[in-house]
């Protein structure tokens, strides 16, 4: 073997070793968002805070894009019933936080797309919070 040949083998087994101990991408699949409390008090303003987290490892997931958002009482069939979400400022890594006006007492759908740094596609969850009085 000569010696042009021997770095070339020693460079592509440098580069398959790289390769090899990169981590895995998980898949979008892998991402949920949780409720942090299930239930809030009916009234204007208040806080819906929820954790956006990568199932396979339990960790938060900080950065994430969320582009979508939507409240209303679908679990009460009442899916006209919609209300304004504001996004507030996170409390701590991989924690979102909205601000809603919960008219009525009941189930309240919060709907919520996003896009995780580094991952291709979208984490679409569908949540139910409980307004109650």
């Amino acid at each position: 073997m000569t010696n042009s040949n021997l770095a070339r083998a020693a460079l592509a087994a440098l580069i398959g070793a790289a390769m090899a101990a990169s981590p895995a991408r998980a898949e979008i699949k892998n991402y949920e968002f949780q409720l942090a409390q299930p239930t809030v008090q009916v009234g204007a303003d208040r806080i819906v805070t929820v954790r956006l987290v990568d199932k396979t490892t339990g960790k938060p997931v900080p950065d994430a894009v969320i582009f979508a958002t939507r409240l209303d009482m679908a679990p009460e069939g009442m899916q006209e019933m919609v209300t304004k979400v504001m996004p507030m400022p996170a409390s701590e890594p991989g924690s979102y936080r909205f601000k809603a006006n919960f008219s009525m007492a009941g189930r309240w759908q919060l709907s919520l797309g996003a896009k995780v740094q580094g991952e291709t596609g979208t984490v679409d969850n569908k949540l139910v919070v409980t307004a109650a009085k």
